[in-house]
């Protein structure tokens, strides 16, 4: 694990990472109609052989009308067109099913709202070269938030910190969601039993991802808060993240004790 460009360590542990392959953004969306265009333009031109697939939650704002308008006028932009707000767990597992049926041999996760900046993107695949999966740190040095509220930080921060110690994952920014996986690692990851939902999807990829040996690295970024639309955060999502990781903490310390891994799910 380290916080910057994982190549050289890649090659000091002796490990072949294989070619990326063609690189797929997958970008959920509920009522992102002030977002899509802008955060769709900026990912094309950040990384213009790459492609995009919106996930659109059935917004009533018209999101999906928007999303099905860029895809007419540009062959990179596909659109996953879901039957309603299901949460983000769900919007990026349909996107990441989507992505492998296709052969993409990167599959991207990113916000709508302009806080996961494409223009960081490049760092992120050139990382990914020597490494399983890639996350976008705020909490490494070098990485850092906008606008955001003292509050908003120490909830993220703490987040990150309970989650690492609870389960015993090296990773400083635990609950981020800008990141880059290799096909196969999440072919590798049992995304069939993923149940979580919202902050803590994330927190359950990457525990799984460590747990599966894979290897992570965390390049830092500058996280900026939406200017336009309304964030997705609720207490709902914070109390699902604090039960789930709870959860898994001691049924991983459990195990520990009887001398058998904890579960997963």
């Amino acid at each position: 694990m380290n916080d910057g460009d994982g190549t050289l360590e890649a090659k000091a542990q002796g490990r072949q990472f294989g070619p990326l392959g063609t690189a797929l953004v997958i970008i959920p969306t509920y009522n992102e109609a002030e977002n899509i265009k802008s955060i769709v333009g900026r990912v094309r031109t950040a990384v213009p052989e790459a492609h995009v697939l919106i996930a659109d939650d059935n917004s009533p704002d018209g999101t999906g009308k928007l999303a099905d308008e860029l895809a007419a006028d540009d062959e990179h932009v596909q659109v996953l067109h879901r039957k309603g707000k299901e949460g983000l767990g769900a919007a990026y597992l349909a996107g990441f099913a989507w992505g492998l049926e296709q052969g993409y041999g990167v599959l991207i996760e990113m916000d709508a709202d302009g806080s996961h900046q494409p223009e960081e993107l490049p760092r992120l695949l050139t990382a990914l070269r020597g490494a399983d999966l890639v996350l976008g740190s705020r909490w490494v040095p070098g990485g850092r938030v906008v606008n955001w509220p003292r509050s908003r930080e120490f909830i993220s921060r703490g987040g990150s910190l309970y989650s690492r110690v609870l389960l015993d994952v090296p990773i400083r920014d635990v609950t981020g969601g800008y990141r880059a996986f290799r096909r196969e690692t999440l072919e590798g990851l049992g995304l069939a039993e993923v149940a979580s939902q919202g902050y803590c999807f994330q927190v359950d990829l990457a525990r799984r991802a460590i747990r599966a040996g894979y290897h992570v690295v965390e390049v830092p970024i500058t996280f900026v808060e939406r200017e336009l639309g309304d964030s997705k955060m609720s207490r709902d999502i914070l109390v699902e993240a604090l039960w789930r990781v709870t959860t898994w903490g001691v049924g991983e310390r459990v195990g520990k004790v009887l001398g058998r891994r904890g579960p997963l799910s």
